[in-house]
């Protein structure tokens, strides 16, 4: 199993979220987290509820082990809300959850761009989910794909699997996409989920990739991405991925953009 440690955790990581020192002071605190884990009521596209699916990032952004029942996490919470001027009750409400969203948000890939033809490289099958993918459906920005294969090897070590025999796990399911063949995916399916829907996707730039971390490679339904965040790959793609450059897109464990130069 992963152990997860944030020590020398860059960004947000970094600050002193410790609001008093005396985790009793948040017992109230956690016992309302522990309820609203399961059931706040918030929108991202859809209706969500909770905030579960997304513990493993939190944990990392607080630069806490704690879990979400306890009081040093509930915390850390108020740690985090003292520094973005939100009132301080160590609660993660509604406020504080979009606040740390738009966070989260403003390290991904902006502004979206095509990648040029000379950016790109055709990587090998061999590091696809999908052993028949398309020849075309197989480039990479180069510079990402070598941070890629650089954190991949690291991981492999980690996860104590030879680079090679991990199965499919951390194996890229899908990478550049030119606008015309995400325009293909839009007329084949109009209901298909946002990503193919998108007409700005990070995916144009070659250096957002889609990495197997567990369960249906790339469906967002609550249960299957309940089983992705608890695998050892996304756990320790959360704990070490921006060491290499990578910052994961919350809604979805299995899609990473390189965002470093």
């Amino acid at each position: 199993m992963v152990i997860l440690s944030f020590v020398g955790a860059v960004g947000l990581a970094q600050m002193p979220f410790g609001a008093t020192g005396n985790s009793a002071d948040f017992t109230k605190a956690a016992k309302t987290n522990s309820i609203l884990k399961n059931t706040l009521r918030w929108k991202w596209g859809k209706q969500q509820k909770g905030w579960y699916l997304y513990v493993p990032l939190l944990q990392k952004t607080l630069a806490t082990e704690a879990g979400p029942d306890s009081a040093e996490f509930a915390e850390k919470v108020a740690g985090y809300q003292r520094i973005k001027g939100l009132r301080r009750s160590g609660v993660l409400n509604q406020t504080t959850l979009f606040s740390i969203i738009k966070h989260w948000q403003s390290k991904r890939i902006r502004p979206i761009y095509e990648a040029k033809e000379s950016a790109l490289l055709t990587a090998p099958i061999t590091n696809f989910y999908d052993p028949t993918r398309d020849l075309e459906l197989l480039k990479v920005d180069r510079t990402a794909f070598d941070a890629y294969k650089r954190m991949i090897d690291d991981a492999d070590k980690a996860l104590n699997e030879k680079n090679g025999e991990s199965g499919p796990y951390l194996s890229i399911i899908s990478s550049y996409r030119s606008p015309a063949y995400q325009a293909s995916l839009r007329k084949k399916d109009p209901k298909a989920n946002r990503a193919q829907l998108a007409y700005r996707s990070p995916h144009f730039t070659g250096r957002a990739l889609d990495i197997y971390v567990g369960g249906e490679p790339v469906t967002t339904k609550d249960e299957n991405r309940a089983i992705q965040v608890k695998t050892q790959a996304y756990l320790w793609l959360v704990e070490n991925a921006d060491k290499y450059g990578f910052e994961p897109y919350f809604y979805e464990p299995w899609h990473w953009e390189y965002v470093a130069p």
